[in-house]
């Protein structure tokens, strides 16, 4: 029987939803191999290899030290290794995140191994099995397979659905010991920029906002919305550049990409460098009062109008709706 690893991810001691998907999709690759989640922080971390657990790992290793507290490449990298060399696992999964994106190719040249890195989707499984990942900014997909080594994978947030939790489920929980040292970054403080409430790169649903929304205060209807509809607010770079908002929040080829179920994209162009970062939503609705709009072209559903009209009576309604 194989054997996979799973690296989690935390942040504000609560476990990031990606890390669930991690654990559906090392299942997808082999159903009959153990998975093993590895948890790296401080603070109580044995109850989130449990809720591991009742995610579809069938045991958790946990790595705590002060050190780990935010993360380092440093520090990181010596815990994961530790654990991988215990371990000793036939692959690997991590999420294609802000931290996936530093650390797995660390590790991966540190154990001189491959890696398939923003997969989107796995098919087939065991020997089959093939790695399909989007390229030339989401135009096209190419599919992989791996010849020989570990199987070594980050997958993009919000492709691979996670397994549903069985709180009856419970497993070994072990703690290993790792003597964390000679970080050559400290960090003193951690100011977050990005919107309050749900994480833009893992959320469902997104609002976001473009050069048509004319200023900071044009945002307003834009994160009622977000909020009526339980999702988050993002951006595309113009209005980014222009003030209107936080970098953090932009959405494209050199921002996030993601890949929420609801797309709406209010006042945005729909540049190229915007539609690399989120063309591969599952339901794109486009707010512009330009018909011939580029956004149109990608979009499910449209709607031509001034957004100063639509989003507010689209918040409305929507409570309505709600009761």
């Amino acid at each position: 029987m194989g054997k996979y690893l799973v690296i989690s991810e935390v942040r504000d001691g609560e476990l990031r939803n990606v890390s669930f998907e991690n654990i559906a999709a090392a299942r997808q690759i082999d159903e009959n191999s153990e998975v093993v989640a590895a948890v790296l922080g401080d603070g109580d971390l044995e109850s989130l290899g449990q809720e591991l657990i009742q995610y579809g790992a069938d045991r958790a290793v946990v790595v705590q030290h002060e050190n780990l507290k935010n993360y380092t490449s440093d520090g990181y990298v010596q815990a994961a290794m530790a654990v991988i060399e215990q371990e000793d696992p036939d692959g690997i999964v991590m999420g294609h995140t802000s931290e996936g994106k530093d650390l797995s190719p660390r590790i991966a040249s540190k154990l001189d191994s491959g890696l398939i890195s923003d997969v989107t989707e796995i098919e087939g499984s065991g020997d089959d099995v093939k790695f399909i990942r989007p390229i030339y900014s989401g135009k096209a997909f190419e599919k992989k397979v791996i010849t020989n080594g570990k199987t070594f994978i980050t997958i993009r947030p919000n492709n691979i659905a996670p397994l549903e939790k069985d709180e009856s489920r419970s497993g070994d929980v072990q703690k290993v010991e790792v003597d964390v040292q000679n970080l050559r970054t400290v960090i003193k403080e951690v100011i977050r920029k990005a919107s309050e409430g749900v994480d833009l790169s893992e959320a469902n649903i997104i609002v976001a906002g473009g050069r048509g929304v004319k200023s900071a205060e044009g945002f307003d209807p834009l994160y009622e919305l977000a909020d009526v509809l339980g999702g988050a607010v993002g951006a595309s770079r113009g209005a980014a550049d222009a003030g209107y908002c936080d970098y953090s929040l932009q959405i494209g080829q050199t921002g996030k990409v993601v890949t929420p179920d609801l797309y709406i994209a209010v006042g945005i162009s729909g540049a190229i460098q915007h539609l690399a970062g989120m063309s591969n939503s599952k339901v794109i609705v486009a707010i512009n009062k330009d018909p011939e709009a580029n956004i149109f072209n990608v979009a499910d559903y449209g709607i031509v109008g001034d957004l100063f009209d639509v989003v507010p009576a689209l918040t409305e309604e929507i409570k309505a709706l709600k009761g």
